[in-house]
């Protein structure tokens, strides 16, 4: 397995709301975390910060090789559960910090399954055969208004309410997350992004990229493309390429 990543400001925003985390357990399990913060007084900052430091003390605690696989997706939901407890209690505590939280994308990765949870418009796609595949559903007003076919897709890309989100980290005492699982094989590319970078690169042109061919440079090559296209938000991108394991 091989993992990248790559975070920017942007050029719009004095402040860089977003945090990602990447983990290989011993048994070549891998898992990454990309959280966009939202809230003034750096209330965004100090969400995704808390919810990217809790997944990744429960899941390098938690993703044993005794663990099994039908046991992943209730780590990833309880995991997900306290971060937003914590995000919550804080913004209740702190009145400078209310009404704040993050989005979340993660994935964990083991053998040929991927499992995925998110809550929000990140994202997670998948690369195959030059082919670009978005695994997520935007939790968005606009995603809900494309759904019961009041927007059609080209209209959603440039409606001005495409940043009001639906479910977020910390928001409410609650969380429900949407959970999925997918086969990989070898070759393929997992992505997980903020919307910074789906805001200014489109889907196409972010398939371009992979299939460059140069792994190691396609996360930097995404967020030039973002700044490029305007940077108006905070950008990250996290690629993960699906490899044998190394003896």
């Amino acid at each position: 397995m091989k993992i990248v990543g790559r975070t920017d400001i942007g050029r719009r925003r004095t402040e860089h709301q977003h945090n990602n985390r990447a983990g290989r357990q011993s048994d070549d399990t891998l898992w990454a975390v990309v959280c966009d913060g939202m809230g003034g007084a750096r209330g965004g900052a100090v969400a995704s910060s808390i919810a990217v430091s809790v997944l990744e003390q429960r899941f390098s605690g938690g993703l044993t090789p005794q663990l099994p696989e039908d046991g992943i997706r209730a780590l990833m939901e309880d995991a997900a559960s306290q971060a937003n407890r914590e995000v919550y209690q804080l913004a209740c505590a702190d009145p400078s910090k209310r009404g704040m939280g993050t989005t979340l994308v993660a994935l964990v990765l083991r053998g040929s399954t991927v499992h995925l949870m998110h809550a929000g418009d990140s994202r997670a796609y998948l690369y195959r055969s030059g082919a670009l595949e978005r695994l997520t559903r935007d939790h968005s007003m606009v995603q809900e208004m494309v759904e019961n076919g009041s927007l059609t897709p080209q209209q959603a890309e440039n409606h001005p309410n495409k940043n009001l989100i639906t479910r977020a980290v910390g928001v409410n005492a609650e969380l429900e997350v949407e959970y999925g699982e997918r086969q990989v094989q070898l070759g393929d590319i997992l992505l997980l992004c903020s919307d910074g970078l789906t805001n200014s690169v489109s889907e196409q042109d972010l398939c371009g990229i992979l299939a460059g061919g140069e792994f190691f440079g396609a996360a930097d090559a995404m967020v030039r493309a973002a700044l490029a296209g305007g940077g108006q938000d905070n950008i990250t991108s996290v690629l993960v390429k699906v490899e044998a394991t190394e003896e």
